[in-house]
């Protein structure tokens, strides 16, 4: 008798598990915390908003079409930049993981008209501009990237 109780406690244990681990699984979606969470932070800028920024553009049309930037800087001329990050978080209590980030730069000349739009990501380990599909050469605002997408992944 107490060997059949015995195998009759062994096959429910599986069954009792899985029960209990479908009942988590449940709660997590539920709470909205699920699997595969991704979040965005920052400016996300879609291309049809870029796409109202043409060169050429004055400030306040840069300011109406994408919004106050990020931060701006002065390197031979007033760049307006707009950061965004995206995270991944594989499941919930996990800490999430930067999967992509982005500087899109704004930069003006002495007339304060638009004289360049780059999207700067990173891609291989490097700096790259999504517009003009190249790798900026060295300089001040180079290395001001540099460290904005350094420091955003460091997190």
């Amino acid at each position: 008798m107490v060997s059949t109780s015995r195998a009759t406690f062994r096959r429910a244990v599986p069954l009792i598990a899985a029960g209990a681990t479908a009942l988590l699984l449940a709660a997590c979606g539920a709470t909205g915390g699920g699997f595969g969470q991704t979040t965005q932070h920052g400016h996300i800028l879609s291309d049809t908003a870029l796409q109202q920024v043409p060169i050429g553009a004055s400030r306040e049309q840069v300011l109406v079409a994408l919004g106050t930037p990020s931060t701006t800087a002065s390197f031979g001329g007033e760049v307006f930049y707009y950061i965004s990050q995206t995270r991944r978080q594989a499941v919930q209590f996990v800490n999430s993981q930067v999967v992509d980030q982005r500087v899109v730069a704004v930069y003006f000349d002495g007339n304060g008209r638009v004289t360049r739009v780059a999207d700067y990501g990173l891609q291989d380990g490097v700096v790259f501009d999504f517009v003009t599909q190249t790798t900026p050469t060295g300089g001040e605002d180079l290395n001001f990237i540099q460290q904005i997408l350094r420091g955003i992944s460091s997190r």
